[in-house]
């Protein structure tokens, strides 16, 4: 029963990424390409691992977490203005993004490929987050509050609680949380 809360997370996690694909194109939101590749990369990475260690419906919303950011960061290339431009921190978070994946390959032990790809995946996050944190109107908060969406979904649907099944899913949670409050936080207003 719980696999069809699952199931509905995925569709709003697509619809959230389809919005997000329509803001892009429009100029109004702007991916951090990084962020969004080493987005894509981590979760199905992650996603595999879980299915090798027998996690079933609870890995849906860890390979949706994937499958969305590979479409927006394809999509960015569509339009000239639907992108942040990077900088020299955006390139060392995705070498270590990167580099955590490597590790990965070299230990290929699934707990430690979940571990890693959260890693990657935390790495891919910080230019992001920053992004949000200096500049919220250049993002769009749909996907990240879907993600959240869908990792409490992850939850309901997990049957062993084992690492494999749980992990991704935590660190879905508390990165979806850190991005809508880089969002959304309380500004300072200037008065005159």
């Amino acid at each position: 029963m719980l696999q069809y809360l699952v199931i509905v997370g995925a569709f709003v996690a697509l619809f959230a990424c389809f919005s997000y694909i329509r803001s892009m194109l429009r100029g109004e939101a702007k991916p951090n390409r990084v962020s969004w590749l080493m987005w894509a990369i981590a979760p199905i990475i992650a996603t595999a691992a879980a299915l090798s260690t027998g996690v079933t419906w609870a890995a849906l919303p860890v390979f949706m977490s994937g499958f969305s950011p590979l479409l927006i960061f394809i999509f960015s290339f569509v339009s000239k203005n639907a992108y942040w431009k990077l900088t020299l921190f955006d390139y060392l978070c995705g070498f270590l993004s990167a580099f955590a994946l490597i590790f990965w390959v070299i230990t290929k032990d699934p707990n430690i490929a979940i571990a890693f790809a959260i890693a990657s995946d935390g790495a891919a996050a910080i230019p992001t987050i920053t992004k949000a944190w200096n500049y919220p109107g250049t993002e769009n908060s749909l996907p990240f509050a879907s993600g959240l969406f869908g990792a409490l979904a992850g939850f309901l649907a997990i049957q062993t609680w084992m690492f494999s099944a749980y992990a991704f899913p935590m660190y879905l949670l508390v990165v979806n949380i850190i991005i809508l409050f880089s969002l959304y936080r309380p500004r300072k207003r200037l008065t005159y």
